[in-house]
C-alpha cells in the first residue's frame, strides 16, 4: 500500500551503528546505494527486512535501520523464505557473498531461485573469502594464488549469473560497486519484479583480492570490455560504439562484430523477457578477452510466485476439507500401541 505521507531520505535507513569494513571496501558503496534506493520505493520502512548469512557482506543488517536477521552460514535463503511465506507483505532482501551463497549455501540459494518467492537477493561477489582472510572462493579465477591455494587454484570459477539462470531464476542482473547509479537502477528494478530478483554485485576486496575485476572495469578499458544491456536496445558497445553482438546460427553462438561491417538488422536486440533462457545464459557467460562482460538486467520473465501459490493451495484445501484439527494431526492416523498382555514376556527382557 502506498502511503502518500512517506518522505524518507538516505539517513532514515542508516542504523547509526559503526560501519566496520576495511577501508576502500566496495561494500560501503553497495550500502550507500541501498540506503539511497529504498526511500524511492515508497514503502513503509517497517516493511523492509534484510537477512544475511556469514561473511563480510553479512554485517549488512546491522547497518540498516530496518528489521533484519544475521543468520548462519549459507542459510539466509531458508530464513528469508520462511519469513516471506509467513508475512507476504514484507519486502525481504537476502544479502550474501560468493562463498556464503555458492559454497556452503549453494543448495539453499538454488531452491530459493527455482521456487521463485518474491524475494530480492544481493550477492556481493569479490571472488575471495574476505572474512576468513583470503582463501579462494567458488568464484575465484582459475590459477588464483591465495592462502588456501598457494600454487594456484585448479578449479574453474562459478559464474554466479549463469548459475542463477540455470536454477530457473526469473530475474537476473549484474552490476558493480563502482557503478553507483547503475546499482541503484538494478536494485529498483529488482524490487519491482514480482518473483525472486537475483542481483550479482561485483565488489572489490582491497585487502585480499584487489583489482580482481580491473581487466574489464577499469575506467580506461570499461567501454570496450563491458556491455550495458538495456531491454529493447541493440547490443552495441565500445568507446566509439563500433562493436556489437551478433548471433551466429551456424555455430549456435554469439560473436562480436564491427558495426560498420554488418547490416543493422544483424545486430542483436536485447530481449530480457524471452521465456527460453538460452540466449540469456550465453550473455551471462560472456568473458574476456573474446567477449565483453554483460551488465544490467539479463533476464526478466513472469512466473508464478511461490508464496501466492502456497496460500492459494491452503485456501483451496480449507474450502474442500475444512480447517482441520491440530491435535488430530499430531496424533496421526496410523498410530498403534503395544499391549503388554499379548507380548511374550521374554521379548521384554
Amino acid at each position: 500500500m502506498k502511503i502518500e505521507t512517506l518522505h524518507y531520505s538516505k539517513s532514515d535507513f542508516a542504523s547509526g551503528q559503526e560501519v566496520r569494513w576495511c577501508p576502500g571496501c566496495g561494500d560501503y558503496s553497495i550500502l550507500s546505494a541501498v540506503q539511497k534506493t529504498l526511500p524511492e520505493l515508497e514503502l513503509e520502512k517497517e516493511k523492509f527486512v534484510f537477512v544475511s548469512g556469514i561473511g563480510c557482506s553479512s554485517r549488512f543488517p546491522y547497518y540498516m535501520n530496518t528489521y533484519g536477521f544475521h543468520t548462519i552460514h549459507g542459510r539466509a535463503p531458508a530464513v528469508a523464505m520462511g519469513l516471506k511465506i509467513s508475512n507476504p507483505d514484507l519486502s525481504v532482501w537476502v544479502v550474501t557473498g560468493d562463498g556464503d551463497a555458492l559454497s556452503i549455501g549453494g543448495n539453499h540459494i538454488y531452491h530459493l531461485l527455482r521456487r521463485n518467492p518474491d524475494i530480492n537477493v544481493l550477492l556481493f561477489n569479490n571472488a575471495i573469502y574476505g572474512l576468513t582472510k583470503g582463501q579462494y572462493s567458488p568464484t575465484s579465477a582459475h590459477g588464483s594464488v591465495t592462502k588456501s591455494s598457494p600454487y594456484g587454484s585448479l578449479e574453474e570459477p562459478v559464474n554466479a549469473a549463469s548459475f542463477a539462470i540455470g536454477s530457473g531464476a526469473t530475474f537476473v542482473a549484474r552490476t558493480a560497486d563502482i557503478l553507483v547509479k547503475h546499482m541503484a537502477q538494478v536494485m529498483a528494478e529488482g524490487y519491482h519484479h514480482e518473483g525472486t530478483a537475483f542481483m550479482e554485485v561485483l565488489q572489490n576486496c582491497q585487502i585480499f583480492n584487489n583489482g580482481a575485476f580491473d581487466s574489464f572495469l577499469d575506467k580506461e578499458v570499461r567501454e570496450d570490455k563491458t556491455i550495458m544491456l538495456e531491454h529493447g536496445k541493440p547490443m552495441i558497445f565500445g568507446k566509439n560504439k563500433d562493436k556489437a553482438l551478433r548471433f551466429n546460427s551456424q555455430i549456435f553462438s554469439l560473436e562480436v562484430v564491427e558495426t560498420a561491417k554488418v547490416a543493422p538488422e544483424e545486430i542483436l536486440v536485447h530481449n530480457a523477457e524471452l521465456d527460453n533462457p538460452a540466449l540469456h545464459a550465453m550473455l551471462s557467460a560472456m568473458k574476456g578477452p573474446d567477449f565483453p562482460v554483460a551488465f544490467g538486467v539479463i533476464r526478466r520473465v513472469k512466473k508464478p510466485v511461490y508464496e501466492k501459490l502456497l496460500h492459494q493451495q491452503e485456501e483451496d484445501v480449507i474450502q474442500s476439507k475444512g480447517k482441520g484439527n491440530l491435535e488430530e494431526l499430531l496424533q496421526g492416523r496410523e498410530t498403534w500401541r503395544i499391549d503388554d498382555a499379548v507380548v511374550d514376556p521374554e521379548l521384554l527382557q
